[in-house]
């Protein structure tokens, strides 16, 4: 399992660095002409936060068995698209309606670190 977690990590990094640099670069004027630089700035470092955490935990899996480190990495993963992926949705549609489901994600990304901690606490 420790093996989906690392490449999902190295995916999501890689990608977080692209996307960032794409925003600083060939988006910045159509993203400064509608006001969502720091929203897109944002949704890059979220995701660059996410992808590092899913390597974390992809090493912790190696080390640590308790199920609870596999919830973690699916956390992260869930957390990250939805947290992320909503605001690259508003900044790419304009919709801020996509502003509601950024919340699910950061709850997502919360109970993914708790997981961590369960799973290395655990004895199991």
């Amino acid at each position: 399992m420790n093996r989906f977690f690392l490449q999902a990590g190295s995916i999501i990094s890689g990608l977080s660095i692209a996307l960032g640099a794409f925003g600083a670069h060939a988006f910045k004027s159509g993203l400064e002409a509608i006001g969502r630089v720091d929203t897109y700035e944002t949704a890059a470092r979220y995701q660059f936060f996410g992808g590092i955490s899913l390597l974390i935990v992809g090493i912790l899996s190696a080390y640590f068995t308790h199920k609870a480190i596999t919830w973690a990495g699916y956390l992260f993963l869930v957390g990250t698209l939805i947290f992320s992926g909503s605001l690259y949705l508003i900044c790419a549609t304009g919709v801020t309606m996509w502003g509601a489901v950024a919340p699910i994600g950061g709850l997502s990304l919360i109970l993914a670190w708790s997981c961590v901690f369960w799973g290395v606490s655990d004895k199991k």
